[in-house]
């Protein structure tokens, strides 16, 4: 490797030399977990720019500080690629991360005390999505809807039952660890027959929805949530797309008097933060115009190739999936009926290289500390350029695991350095630049 960060290298070897080993970790293993891809160079470039200096709180052309004129250029180059790049009409990119989003859209169209439909985060969900030791579950009450135990996917006439019987005033859609499509135009009937709000978080799937291979929530939803990295390359960040205006006039919230797209910027700024990340929102223009290239879209659906390819790899050995297979990037190996845990599974499987996570499937027997699944993605590995063939590869090599339980520390070294072999034939963005 180029000597890169030389200055970092002289002033704080310990934190170099940690960043070095990291680098070379993700380079040499199989990274699964599904919330996980690689930024490219030029996101890594802006977002260590002289940009994370700049303090300007409020908007372009309402901020708080002097100094503003190329940092209003930048984000408003960021508003217009979202608007875009996902065809909605309003963009707002300072949310720190996909929790400070999700909880600005609670305070955008909700009370404290008002029912929203969620999945429970044992069921596929998000933390933000009502768990109870979330503010969203601390704040608001959730009415849990989550996918058949036995078919793993979502039952419509159910939701719309709970939804019918308890009246939410918002309903989430997006999961974590759904691997199936998400009908938005399903949820939004539902929501309009309630007179609810229709939010959807799409921080696992936004590359899918950009390369046309997930169906597209931004016409159907009334807010659209997400985070700036896992699949979309980006920066460590959020943003929200919504509409202008409010298809339910605002008659929840208290400042009914404004606009949707009004009350969203001023739920972000001043209502929970303060200064933007102006190096995030420079990187997340960034990521924007990349997502904009046909090679984008390329690598989305590869992406979907990639798992579907990975998931029958893993039934032709005869393990069981969740719903029976992907629509997405992920999936999840159901082990209920495994003497072994999800947790046993994973951790055996890093030890051999292949990193994921413990995860609960549909109809879980087990505590969320152990679970009884593994949840694996493919959006870093398609970034490296792996295809089809790699998949069936790395499908024999988590059967070997699964099948070496008991004799792990042995099995796990062999297979730990067929896969660096492996991952030695592909390029991990960045790696070769540290």
């Amino acid at each position: 490797m180029s000597e890169r960060y030389p200055h970092l290298k002289q002033s704080d070897p310990d934190i170099y030399n940690l960043i070095q080993k990291q680098a070379k970790y993700e380079a040499t293993t199989l990274k699964m977990i599904a919330s996980e891809s690689f930024a490219s160079i030029s996101v890594m470039e802006a977002c260590g720019s002289q940009l994370t200096n700049k303090y300007c709180e409020g908007y372009p052309g309402a901020r708080y500080y002097e100094g503003n004129e190329f940092v209003d250029q930048i984000e408003n180059l960021a508003i217009e690629r979202g608007k875009q790049l996902f065809g909605a009409e309003h963009v707002n990119v300072q949310p720190y991360s996909g929790s400070p989003a999700n909880q600005a859209v609670y305070r955008s169209i909700l009370n404290v005390g008002d029912k929203i439909m969620g999945i429970p985060v044992t069921d596929g969900g998000h933390l933000t999505h009502g768990w109870k030791v979330n503010f969203s579950g601390k704040d608001y009450v959730q009415i849990p809807y989550a996918p058949d135990p036995v078919t793993g996917k979502f039952d419509m006439d159910q939701i719309r039952g709970i939804a019918l019987r308890e009246r939410p005033k918002m309903i989430w859609t997006g999961t974590t660890a759904y691997p199936h499509t998400i009908h938005y135009k399903d949820f939004a009937e539902i929501a309009h027959e309630i007179d609810a709000y229709l939010v959807a978080d799409i921080a696992h799937i936004n590359a899918l929805i950009i390369a046309g291979v997930h169906p597209d929530p931004v016409p159907h939803c009334d807010i659209v949530s997400s985070t700036s990295h896992k699949m979309l390359r980006g920066p460590r960040g959020g943003f929200l797309l919504s509409k202008e205006e409010d298809r339910l006039h605002g008659k929840y919230h208290p400042e009914s008097k404004l606009n949707l797209a009004k009350r969203i910027d001023r739920a972000i700024f001043p209502g929970l933060q303060g200064g933007p990340h102006m190096h995030a929102i420079a990187a997340l223009a960034v990521a924007f115009k990349e997502a904009m290239t046909p090679e984008f879209r390329m690598y989305g659906k590869q992406i979907v190739d990639n798992a579907r390819t990975l998931a029958q790899g893993l039934l032709t050995r005869g393990y069981e999936l969740a719903g029976g297979g992907t629509d997405t990037h992920l999936l999840l190996i159901d082990f209920r009926k495994k003497d072994f845990t999800g947790k046993d599974a994973a951790r055996a499987l890093a030890q051999a290289g292949i990193i994921a996570n413990f995860n609960q499937v549909p109809g879980d027997h087990r505590s969320p500390f152990v679970t009884s699944g593994v949840r694996l993605g493919t959006s870093a590995l398609t970034s490296m350029g792996m295809k089809e063939t790699e998949m069936d590869q790395i499908a024999a090599w988590i059967d070997r695991v699964c099948r070496n339980m008991e004799n792990i520390d042995t099995v796990a070294p062999k297979i730990r350095a067929e896969i660096e072999e492996q991952c030695g034939r592909f390029t991990v963005p960045g790696y070769s630049d540290l």
